[in-house]
Order: structure tokens, then C-alpha cells, then sequence
């Protein structure tokens, strides 16, 4: 296996996570939130995973993603197909995680250099 150092600087990096809030280059969030490399967007329409629309989702369409991350709380939770199909439709992937491995996977995939855009809800 070919090992490769990751340049992340200047770049959104998930620097904590924990019940309740998460932190990007250090500055902590408790709200929902979607973050890419190079946005953080705090006026997601999102509330609650319970509460998700086709109007939350579709927000992500303006960042142009690879693949969207949903971090759904604390347990992985997966929501209708409806409710994301204006992404599948763009050719965007969407996985859903709890809050915790999104972040997780959201550092490896921007240290790869990916196209990612990853959504946060704490429940």
C-alpha cells in the first residue's frame, strides 16, 4: 500500500466531534451545518434528520459535489431515496453516516483531493 502526505492547509477540517457539536479549524458549531473544502455554509435550511426535505438536499446542488456526505446524529440513519433524488439525478453520490464517521470520512476524502460536501445534524 502506497502511503501519501495529505496537504490540507487552507482547507475545512473536522478538528473535533463530539455530543452535540462538531469543530472545523477549531471553531466549534452545534447547529446543522454543511461544510466543504473551501465553504462552510451555516444558514443550512435543516433542522432535524426527522424534519429532512427535497429543499435540504437540493442545497447541496450549489457546491457541485462528487459525493455528498449526510451525518445524521448519533446513529446512522438513512433517509427516503425521494428526498435526495434531485442529487442522484446531477450524478452526485450520496452516503448517509452518523455525525462522528462523516467527519471522519469528510478528512480522508478532502485529503484526497475530492469533490465532497458533507451535511452535519445532532439529531
Amino acid at each position: 500500500m502506497k502511503f501519501h502526505l495529505a496537504n490540507t492547509a487552507g482547507l475545512n477540517i473536522f478538528t473535533a466531534h463530539g455530543e452535540g457539536y462538531v469543530q472545523v479549524n477549531q471553531q466549534r458549531y452545534s447547529r446543522p451545518l454543511i461544510v466543504t473544502p473551501e465553504t462552510l455554509f451555516e444558514d443550512w435550511s435543516a433542522s432535524r434528520f426527522a424534519a429532512l426535505t427535497t429543499a435540504d438536499f437540493s442545497q447541496f446542488l450549489q457546491f457541485k459535489p462528487e459525493v455528498v456526505i449526510l451525518g445524521s446524529g448519533p446513529q446512522h440513519l438513512f433517509a427516503h431515496p425521494q428526498l435526495f433524488q434531485a442529487l442522484t439525478a446531477a450524478g452526485i453520490g450520496v452516503e448517509f453516516m452518523s455525525t462522528p464517521a462523516a467527519c471522519r470520512t469528510y478528512n480522508i476524502l478532502t485529503g484526497e483531493d475530492r469533490k465532497v460536501a458533507v451535511g452535519i445534524l445532532f439529531a
